[in-house]
């Protein structure tokens, strides 16, 4: 007798022996068992799901008679009857399977509709089964709608697709649908060992695995692999022989690969590509088994022991690099990872594409790629950089005033014009940029200018004081600032231009003063403040009310600030500086608090030492993880929503805009009110 292959060997021959499914099953024996049947059904699902299978069992079910030929409709056949037996076998003359893929025109179709308006010969109902029915013709889907639609009552239709999409709306809507889904690597996993061990064919457990993903969801594909492995490995499933046949990469490679990228370790992710190349291993089986260890790892990171897979080895392995590796460079990762599978036909080399594709995390964190890879924080949590300006030299721009000695209080501003570090004999010392005067509001208004002529558009434009008041254009329409003088807006153009260092946005002495209460100029000239261009006075940055130390919240804003205007940092040495919160400053060293452990590597803090030294004279920075309360990052918020509340306030209580409320029912659209500095 000739081998049968294990997936027609191992077929389900009734609705129990169906796994993966329970859906489907569920629903047709219900309506076996109630005797709600409908006259056609239509099995959807992706290759190897069990359509075929399904519609065969049910076919069993309307025409079984039982062990002793006295049985009904069932939703459990007995298999052993004739209908039963000429079913599985192929010969019943009651079902009649049509492969729309060789016989899709009308010709056939008409053919098979023919035997409709007989009787059954031998069972109880004829079943008419035709597979790939996507395939047909729109003139034999045409052909067979009437009879689809109100067949007679000892007719049923069986329809199979794996691309409903191309079937016709006026054919699904005649058939009840089921959707057969893919199944699951576990669902597989547990069906291939126990048709294994009927077979009494000795395997390791993580060739199954392999070879359950290999399967792609397919139980017919699975059965297929593993008859392939048993004739490769000459009767048995052994790990390494089954990657072998599929060419699967080596699960300890990806973990390396992992382990790599979360140390920052470049050249460690080199190495292992070279060695994926030397053996000959996919490019795209690597990623594809790296995105599916990085969401197992992510699950881990999200849920604690909900990933975890105790009858996996290596389980405790990847809970250690889920431990390791930040949560949102495991996102990172595992989105470049999928990005990268696209990406790999487009590269000249199939391995430069993998590395290309492995190195970019690194390029986005800023670690270092080196041969070895960023060190630890020590047990305190921090990472300690000494001040090394020569490593990141700071532009000229950047050089002001260093700040007080440390053993001095923090003073409202920093007095500073601040000078650059000293340096050697071979780099000269850039000269000083002068600090830029603070502008001061004119005693009186300016002399007043004559209207330009059209050909000389660099002239000042005129002012709205000079001109008719139906001639003032909108623009120059605006009202002064409740901190401002009224006259202020008519002596802009006097005002000095910028320097490349801005002045600190606020003093201790003069915060108070910016949010004094002073009367609205707007509502004392009775003009309507345009809601999209309200001037709006900037309020002094007030810190958290718990926090640590006001003055040294102060003194680290006034710091990040003049760092921010002189350019001396950016990217995520910026973020750093922005998101952090300075503990204590004394002769030795400037502590500083963060919360994202990916901002405290070693390369951003030295680049924020670099730039302190250079423009406070720091003498060192040590950088620890922790709960933050007082950065300037959070003060800028806070200065933020104080802007946008007195602005909303201005248009509230302007007297047209109530008026204009008040008469027409009109009332502010939320979130429409965009407060505007002035330049």
């Amino acid at each position: 007798m000739s081998y049968l292959v294990l997936a027609r060997k191992y077929r389900p021959r009734n609705f129990s022996e169906m796994v993966g499914q329970e859906h489907v099953v569920q629903a047709l024996t219900n309506a076996l068992t109630q005797q709600r049947l409908h006259h056609a059904y239509m099995f959807t699902g992706t290759r190897g799901v069990g359509k075929t299978t399904v519609s065969r069992i049910l076919a069993k079910s309307l025409n079984c008679t039982g062990a002793d030929g006295q049985g009904g409709i069932t939703a459990e056949p007995c298999g052993v009857c004739p209908a039963c037996t000429e079913i599985d076998s192929g010969r019943f003359p009651d079902y009649i399977e049509l492969d729309a893929a060789s016989n899709r025109g009308v010709d056939e179709v008409q053919s098979l509709l023919e035997q409709a308006v007989y009787k059954p010969v031998q069972g109880r109902f004829k079943v008419f089964m035709i597979d790939e029915v996507h395939m047909l013709t729109n003139t034999a889907f045409n052909a067979m709608l009437k009879t689809l639609e109100e067949p007679p009552e000892y007719l049923k239709f069986v329809l199979a697709t794996t691309d409903p999409q191309k079937v016709p709306v006026t054919v699904l809507s005649r058939c009840l649908q089921f959707n057969l889904r893919p199944m699951v690597p576990e669902t597989v996993f547990e069906h291939l060992s126990s048709v294994l061990q009927r077979e009494h064919i000795p395997f390791e457990p993580q060739a199954v695995r392999l070879l359950a993903r290999g399967a792609r969801g397919s139980m017919r594909d699975a059965l297929s692999l593993t008859d392939q492995a048993i004739a490769f490995g000459s009767g048995q499933l052994q790990e390494v022989a089954v990657r072998q046949m599929l060419g699967a990469v080596d699960r300890s490679h990806v973990l390396q690969l992992i382990a790599a990228l979360a140390a920052g370790d470049g050249r460690a992710v080199v190495e292992t590509v070279d060695v994926l190349r030397t053996h000959g291993i996919s490019a795209a089986g690597t990623l594809q088994e790296l995105s599916l260890l990085l969401q197992r790892m992510a699950v881990l990171q999200a849920v604690p022991g909900m990933g975890a897979d105790p009858s996996d080895p290596d389980a405790q392995q990847l809970q250690a690099l889920a431990t390791r590796m930040p949560p949102d460079t495991t996102q990172l990762c595992y989105s470049i990872a999928l990005q990268g599978l696209q990406e790999l036909g487009w590269a000249p080399d199939e391995y430069a594409g993998l590395t290309m594709v492995l190195l970019r995390p690194l390029a986005f964190h800023a670690a270092p790629t080196g041969g070895s890879s960023a060190p630890s924080p020590d047990a305190a949590g921090t990472a300690t950089a000494a001040p090394v300006a020569e490593r990141t030299p700071v532009s000229a721009a950047a050089a002001v005033a260093p700040a007080e000695p440390p053993a001095q209080k923090h003073a409202a501003t920093p007095a500073v014009t601040l000078q650059p570090a000293p340096t050697t004999d071979a780099a000269p010392a850039p000269e000083p940029v002068p600090a830029a005067p603070v502008p001061q509001p004119p005693a009186a208004a300016p002399e007043p200018v004559p209207e330009p002529e059209l050909a000389n558009p660099s002239a000042p434009l005129p002012q709205a004081a000079q001109l008719p008041p139906q001639e003032i254009p909108p623009w120059m329409d605006l009202p002064p600032d409740a901190d401002e003088a009224p006259d202020a807006y008519a002596s802009r153009s006097a005002l000095p231009e910028p320097a490349s260092v801005a002045a600190p946005l606020h003093t201790p002495e003069t915060a108070p003063q910016a949010v004094a209460a002073q009367p609205d100029a707007a509502q004392q000239a009775g003009v309507v403040v345009p809601a999209t261009v309200a001037p709006v006075a900037t309020p002094a940055v007030q810190p958290p009310a718990q926090g640590g130390d006001r003055a040294l919240g102060d003194f680290w804003y006034d710091c990040v600030t003049q760092l921010l205007a002189a350019g001396s940092i950016s990217k995520l040495t910026r973020e750093l500086a922005l998101q952090s919160q300075l503990l204590s400053r004394d002769d030795s060293a400037w502590q500083l608090q963060v919360a994202s452990p990916s901002l405290a590597k070693e390369q951003n803090v030295q680049r924020l030492a670099a730039a302190l030294q250079q423009a406070f004279a720091c003498p060192g920075l040590q950088v620890q993880v922790g709960a933050v309360q007082d950065t300037p990052q959070q003060r800028n918020q806070q200065l933020s929503q104080a802007r946008q509340r007195r602005a909303e306030e201005i248009v509230a209580q302007d007297a047209q805009v109530r008026a204009l409320m008040a008469q027409f029912g009109a009332s502010i659209v939320p979130g429409s009110i965009r407060p505007l500095e002035m330049p």
